[in-house]
């Protein structure tokens, strides 16, 4: 079945946030995957809790002071690095299959666009960096809202700015929480889950659970 719109989330879905500790991987020492997984953690935790309690900040304040947590509670990682990881993590890599996906997607006519808690500054560096700006047909950030995912306005954006029906819409995310609220909203959601972690909100399961991007076409 083809849908008027593919959106994809970015962080996990398009762009490894972990990338960006692996390219400085001989520097930071034996401690960097733990100094990603607590770098992610707090950044998501940090948007919930901000969205929750109604106190905006974007999502790049969150990546520095989640990056800073990480270094607290990592103390073999040297916090000289700081600026490296954090240019690093703006310019974060693609999967390899991304470009060819979306490009494939683009080519049926649907609209290829990304959602996201990123901030617009961040997406945008993100998309040039990967080479995707020909073929990201729009960039939805939460920057516009003030508030994050999972909150039902952020989906809206989509069917708002393209006057779809939200069964119009397919939407892949890596993050099983952003399915979950996808899923709720109405989009025929796809959970990317690279990982292989069990599934979880069992009553908002995706259409679909796939290992990558690839079967999306």
């Amino acid at each position: 079945m083809s849908y008027a719109a593919y959106i994809f989330d970015a962080y996990g879905t398009l762009f490894d946030v972990h990338a960006a500790v692996r390219r400085h991987a001989q520097a930071i020492g034996p401690d960097g995957q733990l100094l990603s997984e607590i770098w992610r953690a707090k950044q998501l935790e940090y948007s919930w809790t901000r969205s929750l309690m109604g106190q905006w900040r974007d999502f790049w304040a969150l990546t520095e002071e989640a990056l800073d947590h990480a270094f607290e509670r990592v103390p073999s990682a040297d916090k000289s690095l700081r600026p490296q990881l954090l240019d690093a993590y703006f310019k974060l890599d693609c999967y390899p299959e991304v470009p060819t996906v979306l490009k494939t997607l683009k080519a049926t006519g649907a609209r290829v666009a990304i959602l996201s808690n990123g901030s617009s500054e961040m997406l945008a560096s993100a998309v040039k960096n990967a080479a995707l700006d020909s073929v990201i047909d729009d960039v939805f950030s939460v920057d516009a809202l003030q508030i994050f995912k999972t909150d039902p306005s952020v989906y809206d954006l989509v069917t708002t700015a393209y006057r779809l029906y939200p069964g119009a819409v397919s939407f892949q995310s890596s993050n099983r929480w952003d399915v979950a609220g996808a899923t709720k909203f109405g989009f025929r959601t796809i959970w990317i889950n690279r990982t292989q972690m069990p599934d979880e909100y069992l009553d908002l399961s995706p259409s679909m659970i796939l290992p990558d991007l690839n079967a999306v076409v």
